[in-house]
């Protein structure tokens, strides 16, 4: 069996009618993504802890899932109706073939050699090297399994760093990957933080199943106020930019900072903003994106 998947773009004011329009006329679900995503453009829609999120992106990507004997263009006309749109936005339509889609799922996360002692092994693998720091992982619906160059990045900073004893705050832990690595390379301590309630959970599972201790994970709302040795925060650029006073403060006098989940473009806009507290090193690239890192003064 296939599936049809309908791809819309659309703005702010109706992206979210669109959808649930789309899914009273039968699609089987929904997803609503930036548009922008992975460019210059990308914009959050995280505000401030406390306070509630600004809304949709501006340029949004609709993505609804149909069975293959659907009329999707019958489908969207009739949405694009309801809501009051006279002109039909941008849109294609794509057929999703059928698969085992847990066994598709895992053929693409291989064991990840992020240095000579430090592996990323999914939980349906055997590690390779039984000697190395293995850190076994599940992602769950978050980001963070490793492959990401940014991921890697700050893996690899982690590994060359870290000195041992730190306390460590992970700002957008996704999986908990790098607040776990922090642990098995010799950290005291680690937090995790979050806006995703499921990486949340993803990242308390994938503790446990690395068997480290001294490690909590939060969402932003409940996270302990404290200061740290090293802050890592593997987001994006925008999210970094609002957070720098909040990460700056979390960092202590003397502590560093690791930042990632950024642009090759973005790199200086950053830096920029961050040399206001930090004495930043040189940027380390890979693939496009950048990892900064630096000293609190």
């Amino acid at each position: 069996m296939a599936w049809l998947t309908l791809i819309v773009d659309t703005d702010a004011k109706h992206a979210e009618s669109l959808s649930d329009a789309l899914l009273e006329h039968g699609a089987l679900s929904v997803d609503l993504l930036d548009a922008d995503a992975d460019t210059p453009d990308e914009q959050a829609i995280f505000g401030e802890p406390g306070e509630p999120p600004p809304g949709v992106w501006q340029h949004n990507r609709v993505s609804a899932l149909f069975d293959a004997d659907k009329d999707v263009a019958g489908i969207l006309r009739a949405a694009a109706s309801d809501i009051g749109l006279t002109q039909l936005p941008p849109h294609r339509v794509e057929t999703l073939d059928d698969n085992d889609w847990v066994r598709l799922t895992q053929s693409q996360f291989d064991p990840i050699p992020i240095s000579d002692r430090l592996w990323i092994v999914p939980t349906w693998h055997t590690p390779v090297d039984t000697a190395a720091i293995n850190i076994v992982l599940d992602p769950g619906l978050a980001f963070g399994t490793g492959s990401h160059p940014t991921t890697r990045l700050c893996l690899r900073w982690l590994d060359e760093h870290l000195q041992g004893g730190e306390r460590v705050l992970d700002y957008g832990c996704g999986s908990g990957i790098l607040a776990i690595a922090a642990l098995k390379l010799g950290a005291a301590g680690a937090v995790g933080v979050d806006v995703d309630a499921q990486a949340v959970t993803a990242s308390r599972d994938n503790a446990i199943a690395n068997s480290v201790e001294n490690v909590q994970f939060y969402l932003p709302n409940d996270a302990p106020k404290a200061s740290y040795d090293l802050v890592v925060a593997n987001i994006l650029t925008n999210p970094l930019r609002m957070l720098a006073p909040l990460l700056a403060e979390a960092t202590r006098p003397g502590g560093q900072i690791v930042l990632s989940g950024i642009l090759e473009t973005q790199a200086q806009d950053v830096m920029s903003i961050y040399q206001q507290w930090f004495d930043l090193n040189a940027p380390v690239f890979e693939d496009g994106w950048v990892c900064l890192s630096g000293r609190k003064r």
